[in-house]
């Protein structure tokens, strides 16, 4: 079965990785993406490392799957181009600065002008209104301002950034879920419509327990390290060969890890007979769980814990996450084809469906791959026609 979006084309503008990131998605899901690329060195994530056979990894992380072409979109052949393009697609999507599409002359006006039902998604750093908008935003830059990285790290050391891109990403997600609202919209109105998604916007909204509990309180939430502000033991600890995860919510729980444990002593300690009470008796608490959790390796604690009902995990080096054999079963890491180096690893999607599957198959398209093929297919260029185009360097 064709995936869920297929039929759907999207044309994209979108650089670097919060544009790409959603587009993507997209195209896992079954739509034919176009990819719109400067001619010669095409998106600037093509030049970051590190690089497999010289293949940006990085670049292909987020473009598997896509159709390139190159056009010089400051040339008005190029114009012409987009804008018979734009009249045959549903989506566009794009995240430059605020203004940039405008002074191309892809402004959402001009576009929806040659196609009212287009689906115009614009990805940028703090949307396309507000007293910030025309500044330029990278992911460090959401993450800081959103509030993200005030809440992540140890207590009362310094801010510390996520992990990954949660900022380009975030953005990229909310994108690609407001796209799909749009669609379903339009199949009542036959309008389409502009999607002004920001970056600092999405890491607002996932600071929603910050927010919420500052807003109860006044207090303004503080980093916790690995810890839930609200409940305890809900974290990782150190153990005799690594780390783990563990986690009580009902009481029932603490009463079980304390017998198994063998510190059913805990039980009648007023101290930590309650998530409330053992929060506030934390200094005592941690040093006591840590030199418990030392005295077993993660594997015998696993093995000691989970038959019990525990809660609990062992916290991965991506290694481990990346051979792990339900992580393979899942299909989270597979191979796809790239038509000069062969295959190539990269991460599945985590959208499983019973019927129209998401079938991810090819790596990353090279710089143009599909110009011939665009402009022949879908706007009957002729050879000589392409050609001509590619001396005058308008691809």
């Amino acid at each position: 079965m064709p995936g869920p979006l297929e039929g759907l084309k999207v044309l994209s503008l979108a650089q670097h990785l919060a544009g790409p990131f959603c587009t993507m998605l997209l195209c896992d899901l079954g739509a034919e993406v176009i990819k719109i690329e400067p001619p010669g060195n095409g998106d600037p994530a093509r030049r970051n490392f590190p690089f497999v056979d010289g293949i940006s990894s990085y670049f292909l992380s987020i473009n598997r799957g896509q159709k390139s072409i190159t056009l010089n979109l400051r040339d008005d052949r190029a114009k012409k181009i987009v804008f018979e393009l734009v009249k045959q697609v549903d989506i566009l999507v794009e995240n430059f600065r605020p203004g940039v599409m405008g002074r191309l002359g892809f402004s959402y006006e001009a576009v929806s002008a040659r196609n009212p039902q287009i689906i115009y998604a614009s990805l940028s750093g703090f949307g396309q209104k507000g007293p910030y908008s025309k500044k330029p935003a990278f992911d460090m830059i959401a993450q800081a301002l959103g509030g993200t990285v005030s809440i992540t790290g140890e207590p009362r050391r310094p801010p510390v950034r996520v992990g990954f891109s949660i900022g380009d990403i975030g953005a990229g997600m909310f994108a690609t879920i407001a796209i799909l609202a749009a669609l379903h919209e339009r199949e009542k109105s036959g309008k389409g419509q502009w999607i002004d998604v920001a970056m600092v916007d999405s890491q607002v909204a996932l600071c929603e327990n910050a927010c919420a509990r500052y807003f109860a309180t006044g207090e303004i939430p503080e980093p916790f390290g690995s810890r839930h502000p609200l409940l305890t033991p809900f974290q990782i600890f150190p153990t005799k060969d690594g780390y783990m995860v563990l986690i009580t919510v009902p009481d029932e729980d603490w009463q079980k890890f304390c017998k198994v444990a063998g510190r059913e002593d805990w039980l009648s300690d007023s101290r930590f007979q309650s998530h409330k009470k053992r929060i506030s008796n934390y200094q005592a608490f941690e040093p006591l769980m840590n030199e418990l959790m030392k005295t077993k390796s993660t594997a015998e604690w696993l093995a000691l814990l989970e038959p019990a009902g525990i809660m609990c995990g062992p916290v991965n080096n991506i290694a481990q996450v990346v051979n792990d054999p339900h992580v393979k079963e899942r299909e989270m890491i597979i191979e796809v084809g790239h038509p000069r180096v062969g295959k190539l690893r990269v991460t599945g999607t985590p959208m499983k469906f019973s019927r129209t599957l998401c079938k991810i198959e090819k790596a990353c398209p090279d710089v143009g791959e599909h110009t011939k093929q665009i402009l022949s297919s879908m706007l009957g260029m002729s050879p000589e026609e392409i050609e001509e185009l590619r001396k005058g360097e308008v691809t």
